[in-house]
């Protein structure tokens, strides 16, 4: 039973896996620029396993920003992983120890987080082991490909499979900000205060590491203030507390008709 379950999680993983290797590839090339090494590479990737918080951090050491920032800027870009990981722990049985609950979180990403909340049932932790199995792998061996691809190809292949990247992010903030204003505005807000922060006084003497820090939380902060992510759970029960109040409502109408009657 529990092999069952080990190897449903790997073949759910095997497409991740897949994805993830394009994209590390795209990263390999971003941290051939900031002087990686394959093995380098491999190691960042395998203890990462995050597309934005890798390219935080590669752009970051080749910006040759301090070790602190380094540390800052990736936990704040990463810092969802924290979040998705107390999410999931709810689906675990109350018995299972503590020690699967940290290999776990080490292991979310988006997309493992996705197909784990989306099995029936308590989650056991086996089944997020197979998946990550295959797809941490997957992810650091194209990190390090892509290292060695751009010691290898012309200047203007690299420069090519860069722009990739972007494409990447492109991917990820367009979908959710044409379903939500408050969104599409942080990211159009985003852009044009990084661009402004580049340019006024004293502001563009921080690093990039610093600027990017500090907008991220700010309008992060903003956002959501402005409009708060509602909680699914409590929505749907105050609704059935409202239907059951009509239900109830209804009921008493009928009782005193039939009463009066």
């Amino acid at each position: 039973m529990k092999k069952n379950v080990f190897f449903e999680g790997f073949r759910d993983g095997i497409p991740i896996g897949l994805g993830y290797f394009a994209v590390a590839f795209s990263l390999g090339i971003v941290a051939q620029n900031a002087g990686l090494t394959p093995i380098q590479g491999f190691i960042a990737s395998f203890l990462n396993v995050a597309s934005a918080g890798e390219y935080a951090l590669f752009t970051s050491i080749q910006a040759g920003v301090s070790y602190a920032e380094v540390a800052i800027i990736t936990l704040v870009v990463n810092a969802r992983y924290l979040l998705m990981s107390c999410s999931l722990s709810q689906k675990f049985s109350t018995e299972t120890p503590m020690i699967h609950r940290f290999l776990v979180g080490f292991g979310i990403t988006d997309e493992i987080f996705g197909i784990s909340v989306a099995r029936e049932g308590k989650l056991n932790p086996l089944y997020n082991y197979g998946a990550i199995a295959i797809s941490v792998p997957l992810w650091s061996l194209g990190t390090s490909l892509g290292i060695i691809a751009g010691n290898f190809l012309p200047a203007r292949i690299v420069s090519a499979l860069s722009v990739a990247l972007y494409g990447m992010f492109l991917a990820i903030i367009i979908p959710p900000a044409k379903k939500d204003l408050i969104i599409a505005a942080a990211v159009a807000i985003s852009f044009g205060a990084s661009f402004a922060c580049s340019k006024l006084p004293y502001i563009r003497e921080l690093s990039g590491g610093t600027r990017t820090i500090i907008l991220t939380i700010v309008i992060a902060a903003i956002a959501a203030l402005i409009k708060p992510v509602k909680d699914e759970d409590s929505e749907n029960s105050a609704h059935k507390e409202s239907a059951q109040e009509n239900s109830d409502s209804t009921s008493q109408n009928n009782t005193n008709q039939e009463a009066n009657s």
